[in-house]
């Protein structure tokens, strides 16, 4: 895998605009007065002005170096904005507004933006908050209401546009290969959010694997629903048609908006994460775009289906696939944003691992792709200094995923600790330092050369009488015709008695299972929760894995995160447990 040294990202959106400049690069949809309406800006008009802004942002006094919060909705301006950072070598801090205000609030602690710039909503909720306070030093507003701008902090950017006004070609900041040009936070769905340092050597490496192992070619058109992926589109040559949803609440989406953008604009690509995967699905057979009794939706259009961030589960993938012409599938990737994409399967390939997923045996996620190393390790908490390779895992071998490649951070920003825990030294085959990422996610590599995922280490539960992995357990139990999904958390119990002699205030963990019943069932108890259990206790006895799972509860709703709203919050479902269960 070839990475280009002292270049910038925005090459390739200089490379469109100099060979397709006229073609589409960005198309964004808008829900007014009950009509879908598009904006549309093509490749050598986004160079432009991206172009433009940059002169404008270095007149106003935001430098190299410099790091800038941006939170923009997706629009044109937004493309803008963000391909201008990457020109100027200005660092743009990405975060999630979904992961709460407090989780916001102390990422910007960590990261100490100089510069903040959004939208007068989020400029409302800075000043309110408090956020980047004691470091930001300029202020820029994304609106066409100078008003908007007064009242909330900073110029528009439309008025520092006019005010340093340029034609002239920007002089892109050429980027060492390991030198920081982004902060993304992490979704913070198992812990405090942590900001991953992006360097230009990883965008150049997922750009790799995007035109290699995902086949993807200039000219195509994307339909993208994730913020950060939608970027990639036009440095691929390739047009970003944003839907209106809010991408941090997919599940929230508007299936006919959708199938709408996809239509006009006969997308070939569609990048959705597996809640959204689940909605149009289940919009599809439900015919929610008018079609005729008995027919499902077809998304004809469409080439190629990339679905990541959680995994996705076989039944959803199966109903989605009716919507594509035969031969096109779902690529499942797997990864976080310290490093993706690390593997990918494809649906004709997922489906048929049903029975072993059924049976306990995880979820495969297939492949590793080009230039990525992954390994499996033992178990454990204690950091991890330099790599060698005796500590891999045989084949089979349950145990932590490490992998190592360009698309994988070296570090978190500001976050010495975190980095300790999660990264290893190593050394490249040329003898060059390079690092592994301990990803907290276990796994097994099978007899093909396939991995198969676990589920996170932090979510496995370590008895006396032998370990418990999520994934695994969960399925076994999910296969009950009344449940809709489980948790695996520990509960701690005082055992009285054992073996004839008695323990006092001896406490011991055991297994037990939260369960979320399908729509329908949830009213169940007396009788026929206690026939439930000792159903699902039969059924965890057939298996290896859970025959000594005996404890249950039934919980309404399980708490998950907005964006995946498959990411269990298991720690906070251990609590209720804990308190809950006689």
């Amino acid at each position: 895998m070839t990475i280009a040294a002292n270049a910038n990202f925005c090459r390739h959106l200089k490379q469109a605009a100099l060979e397709i400049p006229t073609s589409l690069a960005v198309a964004v949809q808008k829900h007014q007065k009950g009509k879908l309406h598009y904006s549309e800006i093509d490749f050598a008009a986004l160079d432009k002005k991206s172009d433009a802004i940059a002169f404008a942002l270095n007149a106003y006094g935001i430098k190299r170096g410099m790091k800038a919060v941006l939170m923009v909705t997706p629009s044109l301006d937004f493309f803008a904005l963000t391909f201008a950072l990457f020109k100027a070598g200005i660092v743009p801090i990405l975060v999630d507004p979904g992961m709460g205000t407090k989780n916001l609030k102390q990422c910007f602690i960590e990261s100490a933006p100089d510069v903040f710039i959004g939208i007068p909503k989020a400029h409302i909720a800075r000043k309110l908050f408090g956020w980047g306070k004691n470091s930001v030093k300029f202020l820029l507003t994304v609106s066409d209401s100078s008003l908007a701008a007064a009242l909330t902090g900073g110029p528009t950017l439309n008025k520092i546009l006019t005010r340093y006004s340029s034609n002239d070609p920007y002089q892109m900041v050429k980027l060492e290969e390991n030198e920081m040009a982004a902060i993304l936070f992490t979704s913070g769905s198992t812990g405090t959010p942590k900001g991953v340092v992006y360097s230009h050597k990883m965008f150049e490496a997922q750009i790799n694997v995007l035109q290699n192992d995902y086949q993807i070619v200039s000219g195509e058109r994307d339909l993208a629903t994730f913020p950060l992926f939608s970027l990639f589109g036009p440095a691929l040559g390739m047009a970003s048609i944003v839907p209106d949803m809010d991408a941090s609440k997919p599940i929230k989406a508007n299936p006919e908006f959708i199938f709408a953008a996809i239509k006009k604009y006969q997308c070939t690509n569609l990048f959705a994460n597996p809640a959204l995967i689940e909605v149009l699905g289940q919009a599809a057979m439900k015919n929610v775009y008018g079609n005729l009794p008995g027919k499902v939706q077809k998304l004809s259009s469409l080439k190629r289906v990339i679905s990541a961030g959680a995994p996705a589960t076989i039944a959803s993938i199966e109903r989605f696939c009716h919507m594509l012409e035969s031969g096109v599938e779902v690529l499942t990737s797997y990864g976080a944003t310290e490093s993706l994409p690390l593997t990918k399967i494809g649906s004709d390939t997922l489906l048929t691992t049903t029975e072993i997923t059924d049976n306990g045996g995880g979820i495969c996620v297939g492949t590793v792709v080009d230039g990525v190393d992954v390994a499996i390790i033992k178990i454990t908490e204690d950091n991890i200094s330099h790599w060698h390779d005796d500590l891999k895992l045989p084949p089979g071998s349950i145990g932590e995923i490490v992998v190592k490649g360009p698309m994988v951070s070296e570090s978190y920003y500001q976050r010495d600790s975190a980095t300790k825990q999660a990264k290893i030294t190593d050394l490249t085959e040329e003898g060059v330092s390079c690092i592994r990422h301990r990803m907290g996610d276990l796994g097994y590599f099978d007899q093909q050369g396939q991995l198969w995922m676990c589920g996170r280490k932090a979510h496995r539960v370590e008895t006396a009488s032998g370990v418990f992995f999520s994934i695994p357990c969960e399925r076994i139990f999910n296969c009950h015709p009344k449940v809709r999904r489980t948790a695996l958390v520990s509960f701690e119990t005082n055992t009285e008695v054992k073996g004839g002699q008695q323990y006092e205030n001896q406490s011991e963990i055991q297994p037990l299972l939260c369960i979320e019943l399908e729509k329908g069932a949830e009213k169940i108890s007396g009788a026929s929760e206690k026939q439930l259990f000792a159903e699902l206790k039969e059924l965890g006895s057939k298996h290896s894995q859970t025959h000594t799972i005996e404890r249950f509860l039934i919980h309404p709703d399980f708490p998950v995160d907005i964006r995946h709203n498959a990411k269990i919050f298991r720690e906070k479902l251990a609590v209720w447990a804990q308190k809950t269960y006689k």
